[in-house]
């Protein structure tokens, strides 16, 4: 379950855009549509490309494509955005449950630095129209695991009536934290989410800190995995640190030709992650292929790449089931 967004992703010449606007790298903004159109018409004339987008998004349709049954629940406007995303889903084999709102469809500007770092400016449109009310128990009939992007959090009783749903229905739920500034304005209302209804949590090493006040990834994991049965805290170039019960384990990444654009990192990371454990696989098998679709989607701008790049991941995917193959 997520927002619902068409992602713009521009390849800036230098940040001089973020510093205008005063937006933090790395962080995601949520912003008016005006101001939206007002960053856009600043980057007029950079490279630019148009896909399907939203955090929940990229995971669902990276986890489809390594042959796991899922479906996407989210919000869009009566609009040709709307209807490109409900289509998209059907494409991928996503089971799309597409409510239609009042407002436009969103859409999410993704400012890419030339070092591949991603800063995002986001207007939720018809995605903010979502009510729990709307989200009815037969939708998680015949699925094992609700998957939520931390992104929805703008919706408290959203976020925490779903995944009580979930709990009910026998469900494992899953919580990406998303990005540190949410988890700072929010850090109350998460660590109650986290304790009272998640079972698998991922986090980039700024989200794990500023979710528990430390200052090491490791002892972050560590506090984290009090509440949650699984934890997830990835360190960037250094890898992944996972802890399921006593059970501690560092898996690294694979090595990308290029690092062009991070956009959808972490989802991808985290879809790779969540179809290992749907095979039933260990936890080092499972960071091993979370690894190996988040060191891919990185040497593109987006988070679309062809089949060949697809086929080499279900090469090393298939290493890594019949002879844990790591890196």
């Amino acid at each position: 379950m997520g927002n619902a967004l068409t992602d713009m992703l521009v390849n800036l010449t230098s940040d001089a855009v973020l510093t205008k606007y005063g937006i933090a790298r790395g962080s995601m903004n949520l912003v008016d549509t005006e101001l939206q159109k007002e960053i856009s018409k600043s980057v007029a004339g950079l490279p630019y490309a148009l896909s399907l987008g939203g955090s929940a998004g990229n995971t669902i349709r990276c986890l489809a494509r390594l042959g796991v049954r899922t479906g996407f629940i989210g919000k869009v406007g009566v609009d040709s955005t709307g209807d490109f995303f409900e289509q998209a889903l059907e494409n991928l084999h996503v089971e799309p449950t597409i409510l239609r709102g009042k407002a436009r469809s969103g859409r999410c500007v993704s400012l890419v630095s030339p070092d591949g770092e991603r800063t995002m400016v986001t207007y939720l449109g018809a995605a903010l129209e979502l009510t729990r009310e709307e989200v009815k128990a037969e939708v998680l009939e015949g699925f094992d695991c609700l998957y939520v992007e931390g992104y929805l959090v703008q919706n408290h009783d959203l976020i925490a009536g779903v995944m009580q749903l979930a709990k009910a229905h026998g469900l494992k739920v899953a919580l990406d934290l998303a990005s540190f500034n949410v988890v700072e304005e929010n850090l109350a209302f998460l660590q109650g989410l986290v304790r009272d209804y998640v079972d698998i949590l991922f986090a980039n090493e700024q989200e794990a800190c500023a979710f528990t006040g430390e200052h090491e990834p490791l002892n972050a994991l560590n506090a984290i995995s009090h509440d949650c049965e699984l934890a997830v805290v990835k360190i960037g170039t250094r890898g992944a640190y996972i802890k399921q019960g006593g059970e501690v384990i560092h898996v690294g990444i694979m090595a990308a030709a290029k690092r062009v654009d991070t956009t959808g990192a972490g989802d991808f990371y985290a879809a790779g992650f969540l179809a290992g454990l749907c095979e039933g696989l260990d936890l080092r098998q499972c960071g091993t292929i979370g690894a190996i679709t988040a060191g891919r989607v990185i040497e593109v701008v987006g988070t679309t790449f062809g089949e060949d790049v697809w086929a080499d991941i279900f090469r090393m995917v298939k290493k890594v089931r019949n002879e844990r193959y790591l890196f």
